[in-house]
């Protein structure tokens, strides 16, 4: 059973790992789950301090990633309508063009968004879409990075607890 539960984890893991690209699965918290499944082997008793705090990290970051694109494109002079199309264009993006529809549509979506709102202002819509973009990346960055710091984990936890040998 112990088994099982490790492959179900490591599933999570790598799913948070997609998560991070993908903005429909929550990159973090999924790897959290693997972690949480990891705890529920018999070789292991729970760590109540280790898991409250990955938690906590892991809503942290799903809160903050809503928040680091609007203050990329605010910091680039982006308004509500740009960060709507980014949004929009994520979303179009990922579904046209898969992987690298994520980028182009996010760029594409606030620079059509910020025209929208401003057609004669187009070098300020260039600069809010770029900022949109950085913002977007940035997050993208800081949930790939938690979920791999949770994949370590995951790993160092198995090694330390000799389950593999």
């Amino acid at each position: 059973m112990d088994l099982v539960l490790i492959i179900v984890g490591l599933f999570f893991i790598f799913l948070g790992l997609i998560g991070s690209f993908v903005p429909v699965i929550p990159g973090p918290i999924t790897a959290w789950v693997g972690l949480l499944i990891l705890y529920q082997t018999s070789f292991l008793s729970p760590d109540s301090v280790f898991l409250v705090t990955t938690f906590s990290v892991a809503i942290g970051v799903l809160i903050l990633d809503y928040f680091i694109p609007i203050i990329g494109a605010k910091k680039f002079g982006g308004t509500r309508s740009g960060i709507i199309g980014a949004t929009l264009g994520l979303l179009v993006g990922l579904v046209l063009l898969g992987p690298f529809g994520i980028f182009l549509g996010t760029f594409s979506g606030a620079l059509v968004g910020e025209l929208i709102h401003d057609p004669n202002d187009k070098k300020n819509a260039l600069k809010a879409a770029t900022g949109s973009l950085i913002g977007f990346l940035t997050g993208i960055f800081l949930k790939f990075s938690v979920t791999v710091l949770f994949g370590y984990y995951f790993f160092k936890i198995l090694l330390e607890k000799s389950f593999f040998f």
